[in-house]
């Protein structure tokens, strides 16, 4: 996390998206999000409060 927010690395659930995934890049305020796993496509957020940190960045499994 970052100020409070979700950042790079932290896993989180996307309210608008209804998902959970991993934020891989931040630019201009929008979040690049992958799957956890699989593959397949991700998604952009532009909207960092519906993004719902669920294992911040460093504390996922080892």
């Amino acid at each position: 996390m970052k100020d409070g927010k979700a950042w790079v690395g932290d896993q989180v659930f996307d309210e608008d998206a209804q998902r959970e995934g991993i934020v891989t890049d931040v630019k201009n305020g929008v979040y690049l999000l992958r799957p956890l796993a699989g593959g397949g496509a991700g998604w952009l957020s532009s909207t960092p409060d519906q993004l719902r940190v669920t294992v911040p960045r460093g504390e996922g499994a080892r």
